[in-house]
C-alpha cells in the first residue's frame, strides 16, 4: 500500500469519527459547527499560506463565487448534519446524508445534461429502498425531526455539488479553504441571528480541538495532499469506508441499535449509491486527479463529513461527510 493511499484512508478514518467525537460536545450543533468550520479553516489558511503557491482563484473571481455559494451550503449541510447526530444517531443521520449524491444524480438530466442509464436507476432505486429500511426498521424510535435533519444535511450536499461544478479550474486546497472559509461564515451568521453563543465548558474543549483542528483540518490536508496521486477509481470506492466507519463506530462506541433490517438498509444505501458512480463511469479508464468530496464528509462532517470534511474540486467524484 502506497503511501498516499495511507494518508486517503487516515483521513477517511478521522471524517468517519465526526459523529463520534461530536457526541462529547454538548452545544447546540450551529455551535459545534461554527467552532469546527473556524479552527478547520483557520489551519487550512495558514497551510495554504505556507505552500506558497500561485492561486488560481485570482484570475476565476466566478469561479471563486462558486466554491463560496459551494461552501455555504457545506456549513448549512453540517449544521443539519450534527443536529441529526443528536436526535436520530450518528449512523442514521449519515445514512441519510449519502442520499446526497443519489440526489444529485436524479438531478443530473436537469441540472448538468446528462443521462440517466437503466442501472444508474436501478441504483437510484436500491438507495431509496435502503433509506426507507433505515428509517422505518421496527424496533429503533427515531425522531421525526432528526430524520428531517439528515435529509435536510443531503439537500445542502446537493447543492454544495451542484455549485462547486462551477470551478473547474480552482481546485485542490485552495477550493478547500475557500469552502470552508465560507462555511465559516454561514456558521457565524447563524450564530448571530440566533443571539450569540454559548461558553464550551472544559471538558469540551479537548473535543472541540480535536474536531476543528484534527477531523476537519488535518484531515482536510491529508485528503486533497493524496488526491492528487491517486486515480479516480480508488477514491470512488475507498471513499465509502468514511460512511461505513461512521455507521460500524456508531454501533461499537455509542452503542446505536442496528437490527437486520438497518443493516440491510445500510448496505443498499452505501452500496446502491458507490454503484451508481460506478456505472456512470463505464469502461472509461480514470487519470490521476483532483476528485470531489464532502468534509463528514461531514460531519463531514460535518459531518461530512460527513463530511465530512465534505469539501468539493473538480471531478466527476462526490464524497463525504462528514
Amino acid at each position: 500500500m502506497s503511501k498516499q493511499h495511507i494518508k486517503y484512508l487516515v483521513s477517511l478514518a478521522l471524517f468517519g469519527s465526526n459523529g463520534i467525537v461530536a457526541s462529547a460536545i454538548l452545544l447546540p450543533s450551529h455551535e459545534i459547527v461554527l467552532l469546527r468550520t473556524f479552527l478547520g479553516a483557520a489551519l487550512l489558511v495558514a497551510l495554504l499560506a505556507l505552500s506558497r503557491t500561485s492561486l488560481a482563484g485570482r484570475e476565476h473571481p466566478r469561479q471563486v463565487a462558486s466554491l463560496a455559494a459551494s461552501g455555504a451550503a457545506l456549513g448549512a449541510s453540517w449544521v443539519f448534519l450534527f443536529e441529526g447526530y443528536k436526535l436520530a444517531g450518528v449512523g442514521t443521520s449519515t445514512l441519510l446524508y449519502y442520499l446526497g449524491p443519489v440526489i444529485v444524480m436524479a438531478l443530473s438530466p436537469v441540472v448538468m445534461r446528462q443521462r440517466l442509464r437503466a442501472r444508474q436507476l436501478a441504483c437510484f432505486g436500491a438507495v431509496l429502498a435502503g433509506a426507507f429500511l433505515v428509517v422505518s426498521a421496527g424496533g429503533v424510535q427515531l425522531e421525526p425531526a432528526g430524520v428531517l435533519c439528515g435529509l435536510g444535511a443531503a439537500a445542502f450536499y446537493a447543492v454544495m455539488v451542484i455549485a462547486g461544478k462551477g470551478a473547474p479550474d480552482v481546485q485542490g486546497l485552495e477550493a478547500a479553504t475557500i469552502q470552508l472559509v465560507a462555511s465559516f461564515a454561514v456558521a457565524a451568521a447563524y450564530a448571530v441571528v440566533t443571539g450569540g453563543l454559548q461558553m464550551p465548558g472544559v471538558v469540551e474543549v479537548a473535543p472541540i480541538l480535536v474536531l476543528g483542528l484534527v477531523n476537519t483540518g488535518l484531515g482536510c490536508y491529508l485528503y486533497f495532499s493524496a488526491m492528487g496521486a491517486l486515480d479516480v477509481q480508488s477514491v470512488s470506492v475507498l471513499g465509502y469506508l468514511e460512511p461505513l466507519s461512521a455507521v460500524v463506530l456508531s454501533a461499537l462506541v455509542l452503542g446505536e441499535a442496528f437490527g437486520p433490517a438497518r443493516v440491510l438498509g445500510a448496505v443498499l444505501v452505501l452500496g446502491g449509491a458507490a454503484a451508481s458512480e460506478l456505472v456512470g463511469r463505464g469502461k472509461k479508464v480514470a487519470e490521476p486527479q483532483v476528485a470531489e468530496a464532502v468534509l463528514t464528509q461531514p460531519e463531514a462532517a460535518p459531518g461530512s463529513p460527513a463530511l465530512l470534511c465534505e469539501v468539493s474540486a473538480a471531478s466527476d467524484v462526490f464524497h463525504r461527510a462528514a
